[in-house]
């Protein structure tokens, strides 16, 4: 444990929450891939369970991989005061993402843009337009919840300076 603690830099124990969240979510994320491919077998038998099982394990690997991958391609660039952050700021981006994907779709019905009202040419262009707004209020709330909120800020202010919209944060 002490190998472990010291590789992610971890100096409290609360700290330790990060990599457990991490490896849970990529384990629901590596399920939730394999059962979208578990077109081999019927369902609910011994044969289905172990290839979902095998899948799953098999898929989760491989996004701990990559993250890990990206972990190091991306410590230079991001300035984090210790590795399991980087753990953190992953989350953040995965829910972020996730959440303003699930709700991009009842908030264009609700201004009565639905995909079936109006060609796919402009909706998503319109969508995309519309949630973006949402996803970076979304992006800091997050970020505070899981203790970012310093590192997302100064993201965001860079990110959308580099898109002409520097503006926004000048006083």
């Amino acid at each position: 444990m002490k190998n472990f603690k010291d590789n992610w830099e971890i100096t409290r124990n609360w700290q330790l929450i990060y990599p457990l969240l991490g490896i849970l979510l990529s384990l629901g994320c590596g399920y939730l891939i394999a059962t979208r491919l578990d077109f081999f077998f019927e369902s609910d038998t011994i044969q289905h369970t172990g290839y979902l099982v095998a899948l799953t394990i098999l898929i989760t690997y491989l996004i701990l991989k990559i993250s890990l991958y990206c972990f190091r391609k991306l410590k230079n660039r991001w300035i984090l005061e210790y590795r399991w952050q980087f753990i953190a700021v992953f989350m953040v981006f995965a829910i972020t993402g996730s959440t303003a994907g699930k709700i991009s779709s009842p908030v264009m019905n609700a201004i009565g843009l639905g995909g079936d009202s109006i060609s796919g040419w402009v909706y998503w262009p319109l969508r995309i337009l519309i949630i973006f707004p949402i996803y970076q209020v979304l992006l800091l709330i997050v970020a505070w919840i899981f203790g970012q909120y310093q590192f997302f800020y100064a993201f965001e202010k860079k990110m959308l300076s580099r898109m002409g919209l520097g503006f926004l944060f000048t006083r």
